[in-house]
């Protein structure tokens, strides 16, 4: 089967680089809309217009099942795409709610996210429907994202970053979370510095593991590709894209395509 994944830009890669080790047996094409970079600071209507024309090219392109391997699409866009692809739709943030809550010992959950993201308040009530005591927190780290794709994660600014967003919840502070959601498929990129900043005492959840295993009751009756393809493709050249991919995929980064999606719809 070949499997749809796409992003903003680069974070979602952490989810097809879960999803490829799962399923080594199916083909995949990643598109990053790396001209339009970031989703998270526009209207919900346009990132729903950006994702219903990822979703058409990556149709075009023959796909069999698409993942939303972003929180800000999968917040705002889900339901569109649910409702007028013929395809299976999947998102990231019921896999990750439903993570939360598992590893939530108190019940206390922190969510950090992009601005349209902790606006949509999709986390909390996807929280909340499975574990309706629970005690929800959230803030908007939208820097974060840039932080990403520039491949500054490991720099003194990304913890000076970390350090002012997280302020409420560092250690010692009276209302900090057991469990913080990385409500943000970039945002695993900086989880050393957000892990540094918030204590080892607080369990992150990244989102792109519990996708993967979500997507198993349509891939299980699939059979394996004897040679499975695998494409990423950008809406922007993105000169630091290719560096940071071939960081996070390694040796089995395909070769970098660039894609117009004006074709596609306005």
């Amino acid at each position: 089967m070949l499997i749809g994944v796409f992003d903003s830009g680069i974070g979602g890669l952490t989810v097809l680089r879960s999803l490829r080790k799962a399923w080594p047996g199916h083909s995949t094409i990643y598109l990053g809309d790396t001209a339009r970079v970031p989703y998270g600071s526009k209207s919900p209507q346009t990132v729903t217009r950006y994702a219903m024309q990822v979703a058409k090219y990556l149709m075009d392109e023959g796909v069999e099942l698409i993942v939303v391997a972003c929180n800000t699409a999968s917040a705002t866009a889900l339901p569109e795409l649910e409702k007028s692809l013929p395809i299976p739709v999947v998102g990231v943030i019921g896999p990750g709610a439903k993570a939360a809550t598992d590893a939530s010992q108190g019940g206390r959950i922190g969510i950090i996210g992009t601005a349209a993201t902790i606006a949509s308040g999709a986390y909390e009530h996807a929280i909340k429907l499975l574990r309706p005591d629970a005690v929800i927190a959230s803030i908007a780290c939208p820097l974060f994202v840039p932080l990403a794709d520039e491949g500054w994660e490991g720099t003194k600014v990304a913890r000076e970053v970390a350090e002012r967003y997280l302020e409420p919840w560092l250690p010692g502070k009276e209302d900090r979370p057991d469990t913080v959601v990385l409500g943000c498929t970039h945002y695993p990129i900086l989880r050393p510095a957000i892990g540094d900043v918030l204590g080892r005492d607080i369990q992150l959840i990244d989102s792109a593991e519990t996708t993967a295993r979500a997507i198993a009751p349509i891939l299980l009756d699939e059979p394996d590709e004897k040679s499975p393809t695998h494409r990423v493709v950008v809406t922007d050249g993105a000169a630091g894209f290719a560096k940071t991919a071939k960081r996070l995929l390694g040796e089995s980064m395909p070769p970098l395509e660039v894609v117009d999606l004006t074709p596609f719809g306005s």
